[in-house]
């Protein structure tokens, strides 16, 4: 049967063992076997599984070069992928906390004390063995296991030489025999390289140039917005009229386009009372002839109906009923007088010809052409300031460019490529040494681990031979060969133990110290910044200075500069000029004078001097206003013209009149006056048709005339008073502040140039400050060689190292003392205690011979 132990060992047990029911030895052994598989398998990951952690990851997708104003995106290096030495490591960190858990952990004054007294050339012992307390007390235990380990090993084997301690091939049967055959096998059972980094420091070297090439690239962007910002000025400029002619009219529109509104609905009325003026008094004239001509038909009419009811047959009855009826209907046949004496409108179309003398609908054009001609007068009297502003512009442009230029960025990335291609040839040149040595850390690693194996195959043939030898009727002196085998590997494992825990023990004491120290001292403090804190001690690099890097920088160590806030602003992506403080020793906000800079388009914009006059309507259109309101419309009797205009032209309906005479005539017996009858019904009908419709054709046109009049009359002279105010007033505004509203104007579109240039000179010195020449590549670069190469790559691998073989060699202690104790249960010995009792349980015989042989201890 096959048993995987954590996934790592297996162990063969025969099938003739497994046969039969398993005895309590085997179980002790196997449960052995797998306690000291599982403890190894833990140590041998922690080298071979850091192996692969430790490989460089590729870059991210969004690790690309970046562009004029963006920089790359950090790549995290400190995140590594999940791997089964995670468990190992934790326990490997928990253990160097709790290793100074009982002390008092060394505070950061502490170590800037060390550091300073170190650069002092002073060294302070007491505060070193203080701060170094807890590795100095586990380096010690190391120590001592060290130096006691071959005194132990060779007492020990001294004492088995004298048959001592185990050495006597004599075995005494004890009752608790198989209990502690099963205790001493339960009992048994408890490696990293740096990869290659080239490909790592290659990544950092590439964003490093990027960043040193781009910077130009970004300088000559922020310049070359320069000129889309000229552009829109010019823009602007060239569309004066437009943009401050414009503005000017906007001011002026509301207090004066009313006006000229009025005015011009008042020319429009003026027309129109004109014309009705005229229609009303043509009507009226042909009114008069047609009520003249209509009265003439009735009188005609009536002369021949009353020569009609002379006949004879009117004097005989029953016709002259009818005839009487006639008789008296006749006075109806009369025309409406009043029409013939309805007053013409002469006179008041008189006055509105001579009103309309004076043009005044011409004249309200002429100012609304004045009001639209402003920005034409604009752009005609601006052309000079306008051709001065765009030289000043151009100007401007130049002193940017100077100043940009001068910019002590570009001087230190200069300096800077210097150090990045010295320090990148050193790396190149020195990492094939370094690989080289990592592959010699990796096969002594491989040794270490080799030995350690060694040790542990021997237990394990120890505990295989010994299971598998195993008969529980043999006699210790009568053990088979196989049990015999078991024993002496268990014994050979013991003395390899001896031999090399103790060296193993010294090189896990010297990785020891240095792991933990640099774990310590540089790692855990560069993860929380307290390492550049230490570094931000004032006077500590330099007893003059106060901050180290202003002092190295400016000569200025006043000035508050930290490594912390450099390495934080170069994690943020923050530009090297704002991360520097460079504005001290080359001023950009000073260079760049936004108020110096604008001053001279502010001086060209007070040069921009704009008039014109704007005289409303004049004194003959005001004249010709009042003249109309004089006119005499509102004076005129209105209502006689409507009274007249709802009565009928004649004092009965002809038509109707016609209609009854015909039917009258109709029951009179045929003959003459029947007949005569008939034809003066037909004659008032055609006059019905021929007179009174016209008539009241015109009453119409009269009754539509008046009416525009009466309209155009109601409150004419309010209305009239009304405009002449409101004129007055809106020329009084443009008398009084015509010239306000200018300068206004003309404040407001200088504010508008000179603030495209403002927020550009602004958008430069943040972006100088905040975004050219971002040093998170530097920030990234420390990281990986910090972070990342120093601590991840070496420390953390060398700490599982340690950690690992101090583990496994501590652990070879008891499982040294038990295969002694273990050995003795499985080799052959040469003489055993013999009892009577056997058939009781007990597994010997009392005889002082064995098969003939003498026993000296039970003849004792």
């Amino acid at each position: 049967m096959d048993r995987a132990v954590d996934g790592e060992a297996q162990i063969h047990v025969p099938d003739s063992v497994m046969g039969q029911p398993m005895c309590p030895q085997a179980e002790a052994a196997l449960a052995f076997l797998y306690f000291r598989a599982t403890s190894f398998a833990l140590v041998a990951q922690a080298g071979v599984q850091w192996r692969h952690l430790s490989s460089p990851q590729p870059p991210p997708p969004e690790f690309k070069r970046f562009s004029c104003l963006s920089l790359p995106r950090s790549w995290d290096y400190r995140h590594v992928p999940p791997h089964p030495a995670n468990f190992v490591f934790l326990v490997e960190t928990v253990f160097l906390h709790i290793g100074q858990a009982g002390l008092k952990l060394p505070t950061s004054d502490t170590l800037r004390k060390v550091i300073q007294k170190a650069l002092e050339s002073k060294i302070n012992y007491d505060e070193i063995a203080y701060y170094e307390a807890g590795i100095i007390l586990c380096s010690l235990l190391g120590l001592l296991f060290i130096i006691l380990m071959p005194l132990v090993g060779y007492f020990f084997c001294m004492c088995r030489c004298c048959n001592k301690c185990g050495g006597e091939m004599h075995q005494r049967q004890k009752e608790n025999g198989p209990f502690l055959r099963k205790c001493f096998a339960i009992s048994l059972l408890v490696r990293t390289r740096i990869k290659r980094s080239r490909k790592l420091a290659d990544s950092n070297f590439k964003d490093l140039r990027t960043l040193l090439n781009e910077t130009p690239e970004q300088i000559k962007y922020i310049l070359a917005q320069y000129n889309t910002t000229k552009d829109k000025a010019f823009l602007d400029l060239n569309s004066i009229n437009s943009v401050l002619g414009g503005g000017i009219l906007d001011r002026l529109r509301p207090n004066i386009i009313p006006v000229l509104d009025e005015i011009k609905s008042v020319a429009t009325a003026i027309k129109q009372t004109k014309e009705a003026l005229e229609n009303m008094n043509s009507t009226l004239k042909s009114l008069h002839q047609q009520s003249t001509e209509l009265s003439s038909s009735l009188t005609s009419v009536k002369t021949s109906l009353r020569g009609s009811l002379n006949d004879p047959l009117c004097s005989v009855r029953p016709t002259s009923e009818t005839c009487n009826s006639i008789r008296l209907s006749l006075n109806q046949l009369n025309s409406n007088p009043e029409l013939r004496q309805l007053p013409l409108v002469d006179a008041e179309l008189k006055n509105v010809n001579n009103v309309l003398k004076t043009d005044l609908d011409g004249l309200v054009q002429q100012d609304y052409q004045s009001l639209n001609d402003i920005p034409d007068r604009v752009q005609s009297q601006t052309t000079s300031v306008v051709a001065g502003i765009k030289r000043v512009l151009n100007s401007i442009g130049s002193d940017i460019n100077n100043v940009t230029q001068r910019l002590p960025i570009q001087d230190i990335l200069s300096e800077f490529s210097g150090y990045l291609n010295n320090t990148e040839s050193y790396i190149h040149r020195h990492l094939p040494t370094l690989e080289e040595y990592d592959s010699y850390w990796w096969l002594g690693g491989l040794v270490i681990c080799s030995l350690l194996t060694l040790i542990v195959i021997f237990y394990y043939l120890g505990l295989l031979c010994g299971v598998c030898g195993y008969d529980r009727h043999a006699t210790p002196t009568t053990r088979g060969c196989v049990s015999n085998t078991g024993g002496v590997f268990l014994m050979v494992g013991v003395g390899l133990s001896f031999l090399f825990c103790w060296i193993l023990m010294i090189i896990v004491v010297l990785t020891f110290v240095v792991g933990a120290n640099v774990e310590k001292l540089i790692c855990e403090p560069y993860v929380s910044k307290e390492f550049f804190r230490v570094l931000d001690t004032p006077r500590l690099l330099n007893e003059d200075w106060e901050y180290y890097l202003s002092g190295k920088l400016f000569n200025k160590s006043k000035i508050k500069l930290t490594f912390e806030q450099v390495y934080s602003d170069c994690k943020n992506n923050r530009g090297t000029y704002g991360t520097l403080h460079l504005e001290n020793s080359f001023n950009i906000s000073e260079r760049l004078n936004i108020n110096e800079l604008t001053e001279s388009i502010s001086n060209e914009m007070e040069n921009l001097k704009v008039n014109f006059n704007i005289f409303l309507l004049g004194a003959a259109g005001r004249k010709n206003l009042q003249d109309f309101a004089a006119c005499g419309i509102d004076r005129m009797n209105y209502d006689t013209y409507l009274a007249q205009t709802g009565k009928s032209p004649a004092g009965v309906n002809l038509l109707s009149f016609a209609y009854d005479l015909e039917a009258k005539a109709n029951r009179l017996p045929s003959g003459n006056l029947r007949n005569s009858l008939k034809r003066d019904a037909q004659t008032i009908k055609t006059i019905h048709q021929q007179r009174v419709l016209p008539i009241e054709q015109s009453l119409s046109t009269v009754y539509q005339s008046v009416k525009i009049l009466q309209r155009t009359s109601n409150g004419l002279l309010e209305k009239v008073t009304r405009i002449l105010t409101s004129l007055d007033f809106a020329q009084n505004f443009i008398t009084n502040n015509i010239s306000s509203v200018i300068i206004e104007e003309t404040k407001k579109y200088g504010r508008t140039i000179i603030g495209y240039f403002e927020h550009y000179l602004q958008w430069i010195e943040f972006s100088i400050r905040e975004k050219v020449a971002s040093c998170k590549p530097v920030a990234t670069a420390l990281d990986t060689a910090v972070d990342v190469f120093l601590c991840s790559y070496v420390i953390d691998p060398l700490n599982l190292f340690w950690f690992g073989i101090g583990k496994a060699t501590v652990f070879l202690l008891p499982a040294l003392i038990f295969a002694v104790k273990l050995a003795k249960y499985y080799r052959r010995m040469d003489s055993e205690d013999v009892y009577d009792d056997m058939e009781n349980g007990n597994n010997g015989y009392h005889k002082d011979h064995l098969y003939g042989i003498h026993n000296p201890v039970m003849t004792r």
